[in-house]
């Protein structure tokens, strides 16, 4: 069943968070020509699009304190402690989160982790603008996250193109078919499916299942949201998933080394080139 949606204004707490995102971006404003020279001058990180491409599921592995679905999830976690832990159990990127409100992040996390270790880092954030995109790039990310349902489609390609005029991948997050066709005309080279509605904060793992399959061939497709064990990323690889991105479990372990590796340990399968 194809599933194509019109866009409208996002609600619910995905509407609350935009909002905000539209004020730190403005906040940005004054910053905007520091942040272009910083973002010139700062060595060119690891290509995060190319760590997706492994013989096993790569495993995002994030740096998560607290969450809108789960509350208190490790309010005291380092951001340096939890990225070398990751990268040492066998993460082929991170993913860190600088939303401070309802996710506890901070731009600092990912500066520290990006001089603490050498694998890519997404800047996991709700990017309205592409001056965000310079920010991040200038923080040290390999790649920034759009999440397509919080922006009209013109504005999803003006922030794949301002990452990629930066030298970021996008990780473009989608959920419905129209979204998917979106991700795939703004030319991102990694496709993201949340299983997790961040209207409703509700999980359907439904979703990831009918639109994997659908991502092509050539762009890196990661599997969001619901993954905390390994048969989790066994049923990601078998709709062709190329990476996971796991947040709540790895970031809640008492060994986050050790909860990596475990997942870190499942075969790609990849999805068939349409001839």
């Amino acid at each position: 069943m194809h599933v194509f949606s019109t866009w409208s204004r996002p609600g619910g707490v995905l509407g609350e968070l935009v909002e905000q995102a539209h004020r730190r971006a403005a906040a940005l404003a004054d910053r905007r020509h520091e942040l272009a020279r910083l973002a010139g001058s700062t060595a060119t990180p690891p290509s995060f699009s190319d760590a997706l491409r492994r013989d096993r599921i790569a495993v995002i592995a994030e740096v998560k304190r607290r969450s809108p679905s789960k509350g208190e999830i490790n309010p005291g976690l380092s951001a340096v402690d939890q990225s070398t832990a990751y990268a040492d159990g066998g993460a082929a990127a991170l993913s860190i989160l600088t939303e401070p409100e309802r996710f506890g992040g901070s731009p600092e996390d990912l500066a520290a982790a990006a001089a603490a270790v050498r694998i890519p880092i997404l800047k996991k954030d709700f990017h309205v603008d592409p001056l965000q995109m310079i920010e991040a790039r200038a923080l040290g990310a390999s790649a920034a996250l759009v999440i397509a349902r919080a922006l009209p489609p013109a504005g999803t390609l003006e922030l794949v193109r301002a990452a990629h005029d930066v030298g970021l991948d996008a990780l473009v997050e989608i959920r419905d078919e129209r979204e998917l066709e979106t991700a795939i005309e703004s030319g991102a080279r990694v496709i993201g499916v949340n299983n997790r509605n961040l209207e409703t904060l509700e999980i359907d793992p439904a979703v990831g299942q009918r639109l994997v399959p659908l991502i092509p061939a050539d762009r890196a497709a990661v599997y969001e949201s619901g993954v905390g064990s390994v048969r989790d990323v066994e049923r990601a690889a078998a709709v062709g998933a190329d990476a996971v991105l796991v947040g709540s479990s790895v970031s809640a372990a008492s060994d986050p080394r050790g909860a990596v590796r475990a997942l870190a340990c499942v075969a790609r399968i990849g999805r068939a080139v349409p001839r």
